[in-house]
């Protein structure tokens, strides 16, 4: 997977961010398992998906901020 940009992130919507953050945290827990088994090729992923999981976050809660406005 490749790492998405904070600016694509930012114009979907609420529904869709919800979505990419269950897909997110079930890719997270599926990392933790195998990182605990040693099966984990790419480290570097579970960095990745905890950064994007982030960033999902702040634009849920910014768009939400702008429509209480």
């Amino acid at each position: 997977m490749t790492k998405t940009k904070f600016k694509d992130i930012k114009g979907k919507s609420a529904a869709d961010l919800k979505a990419k953050e269950v897909e997110l945290k079930k890719e997270a827990m599926n990392l933790r398992f195998q990182k605990a088994q040693g099966a984990l090729k790419n480290t570097a992923r579970c960095r990745q998906v905890r950064r994007e999981i982030a960033q999902i976050k702040t634009a849920a809660s910014q768009t939400a901020a702008k429509k209480g406005k």
